[in-house]
């Protein structure tokens, strides 16, 4: 008897075993099955008409270690019961100037717990346009993505998407708003500009297509934004309402074939802008996002998407400016339009109540309403999600930044790095540092020579609080150990004007890095360099440009106003794998062969590119050829 009951005991220990194991979240290829579909229709029908209204919405979950009784913890825990909650957008909490990331498993934690405490399985969105390190830490870092139009090979745009979905999924994120199918065919873009892959909409659209297989191929959802392109504007419609004022025929040859390809492509969701589009709806209050003509009529008819219709985010002063008087509106408007998903509401509570108010008034039909409803439900089971919501912890350290994976980061910035100009006489530059470590009087404990002040780097920064510059002085240094290295921003570049002059007429060779890149909702918004950082920076080339070369961290456009410009190398991005690229690149230690995605205006058209093979000088740097 004992050992039959010792038998059962083992069995049963088993069942459980096998039972937790299942619980957990096992991600693959996205697929319906026809248990899903009955399980989405099923809930469907169950659900009351508050619960259909939250469903529809996405709100902000800010990752970091929460106690259980947290006010911001309990408030969404109201949420979910109160407003019935279906989906959040996890970021993380800012202070100024400063994104402050968090950890993986807190940010898994956090999901997890939120997906127990919910009655429905919840989607977990995130903007991760350059991976996860965009808001966690730890992750394979990506540079900006018209940093793959530099590198230009549709095989590691795939990967990046495999790779970002690997990640996301290991921390509990189902969905990325991304990839950017905007053509940034304006140079003056704010908002755009290295966030989309180039100027050319075919390039455009084979990296958004295959960044798409890659993330299904792990079984992440994919956005294509900001429908029907964003590219052609100088505003950034955080800040106001932009518009794209072009006719039809650019429209059908520019803005729109990349969003054909993703729709091709079997892309997941199109987050609709905050722009206005004249050509499409004449109405000047109407941007996009409440726009039937450019959201039922275009995007659902027309081009035939089948997929969930997001906005972009609800609190953007690109719409937010057309309802000042009654916010909850946008909400209802939008969803009028034929958006599916209402997302991040400037005020949740007066939207969730106005689309409530909207549909009990038969303004919104309730038919039209389960249409919405059951493609969100029909999307959370083709994850599994009603099967098993959440992740394994545990299992983090084993997915989350592999060697090979921060190595195939490194590399795809490495291959991006573009040389536009270059005089013959700077580059590559020289390291006095030797592979021995020893310096020519060989004194002991000593790995460097004397240089002084014969190289100098200025860093040019919208803030020098941030971690623009930090390394690539880091990697310079560890070349020319004392090298003269000076950080600027706006705010004190005319009061460092004669410091940075003097040190600069001192210099044998001088490196300018400028760090100019699109932000999201900076007041006074450009992708230009502030007047005192560009006046300084024109002065060193008014003084030194022979010997300076300059690198845009960033905007490659930068150049366009500075014609003196005669050593001039673009990254498209201020990652700190760009940063370490920069670097090599400067030092011949990588090969350089990228070519520009975009055209700068006076500078160079697309496609440009002076390829340099690996340059280490003779006994050069320890740090050549890795």
């Amino acid at each position: 008897m004992r050992r039959t009951w010792c038998f059962l005991l083992f069995t049963f220990t088993l069942t459980v075993a096998a039972f937790a194991k299942d619980k957990f979240q096992q991600p693959g290829p996205i697929h319906l099955t026809r248990n899903g579909e009955k399980w989405a229709e099923k809930t469907l029908h169950k659900l009351t008409l508050e619960e259909k209204i939250g469903q529809v919405f996405m709100i902000w979950c800010r990752a970091s270690f929460l106690n259980v009784d947290n006010p911001e913890y309990l408030q969404w825990r109201e949420d979910m019961q109160k407003y019935h909650v279906g989906s959040f957008a996890m970021t993380v909490h800012v202070d100024g100037p400063y994104l402050l990331r968090s950890e993986p498993y807190e940010a898994a934690e956090l999901l997890n717990r939120l997906q127990s405490d919910s009655k429905l399985p919840l989607l977990f969105a995130a903007d991760f346009e350059r991976g996860v390190p965009m808001r966690l830490m730890g992750a394979t870092i990506f540079p900006h993505a018209m940093a793959f139009g530099g590198d230009g090979k549709s095989e590691d745009a795939e990967a990046f998407g495999r790779i970002s979905a690997e990640e996301s999924r290991a921390i509990g994120i189902h969905w990325n708003f991304f990839p950017d199918a905007d053509v940034n065919s304006n140079p003056a873009n704010p908002i755009i500009n290295t966030r989309s892959f180039g100027e050319d909409p075919k390039q455009v659209g084979d990296l958004v297509a295959a960044y798409i297989k890659g993330a299904h191929e792990a079984g992440m959802l994919t956005t294509v934004k900001h429908f029907p392109g964003h590219g052609d504007t100088a505003t950034d419609s955080h800040l106001g309402v932009a518009s794209v004022n072009v006719d039809h025929a650019h429209l059908d040859s520019i803005e729109l074939p990349p969003f054909r390809q993703a729709i091709a492509a079997g892309v997941d969701s199109v987050m609709v802008a905050h722009v206005t589009v004249p050509a499409l709806d004449s109405d000047p209050n109407h941007v996009a996002t409440i726009s039937p003509a450019i959201v039922s009529d275009l995007l659902e008819k027309q081009l035939g998407f089948k997929g969930i219709i997001v906005t972009d985010a609800l609190d953007m002063a690109g719409l937010t400016q057309l309802f000042a008087n009654n916010i909850g509106r946008a909400a209802v408007e939008a969803f009028k339009a034929g958006n599916d998903l209402l997302l991040i509401p400037a005020d949740f509570p007066a939207s969730y109540n106005a689309m409530l108010q909207a549909v009990q008034s038969g303004e919104i039909s309730r038919e039209r309403l389960d249409h919405s409803v059951l493609k969100i439900l029909k999307t959370k089971a083709s994850l599994g999600l009603q099967d098993a919501r959440l992740v394994d912890v545990k299992a983090l350290d084993e997915v989350v930044g592999k060697p090979a994976n921060l190595a195939f980061g490194q590399q795809v910035a490495d291959d991006a790095v573009t040389l536009v100009r270059d005089n013959g006489k700077v580059l590559p530059l020289t390291s006095p540092v030797k592979k021995g470590g020893t310096t020519k009087a060989g004194l002991p404990y000593t790995t460097k020579e004397e240089t002084r002040n014969q190289t100098v780097a200025v860093l040019f920064s919208d803030d020098v609080r941030t971690e623009s510059g930090y390394v690539f002085a880091r990697e310079f240094r560890a070349r020319i150990p004392d090298a003269h290295v000076i950080y600027v921003d706006p705010h004190i570049a005319a009061g460092m004007s004669d410091e940075v002059v003097k040190a600069v007429d001192q210099a044998q060779t001088v490196v300018a890095a400028v760090y100019v890149v699109p932000m999201a909702g900076k007041v006074g918004n450009s992708v230009a360099m502030a007047d005192a950082t560009g006046t300084l920076l024109q002065q060193v080339l008014d003084r030194a440009a022979g010997r300076t070369v300059v690198i845009a961290m960033g905007n490659p456009y930068l150049a366009a106003g500075f014609p003196k410009i005669e050593n001039y190398m673009c990254t498209f991005s201020n990652a700190s794998v760009s940063e370490i690229s920069a670097v090599k690149a400067l030092f011949g230690e990588i090969a350089i062969r990228g070519h520009l995605p975009v055209s700068i205006p006076n500078i160079a058209e697309r496609g440009a590119g002076i390829q340099r093979p690996v340059q280490v000088p003779s006994g050069g740097s320890e740090h050549g050829q890795e």
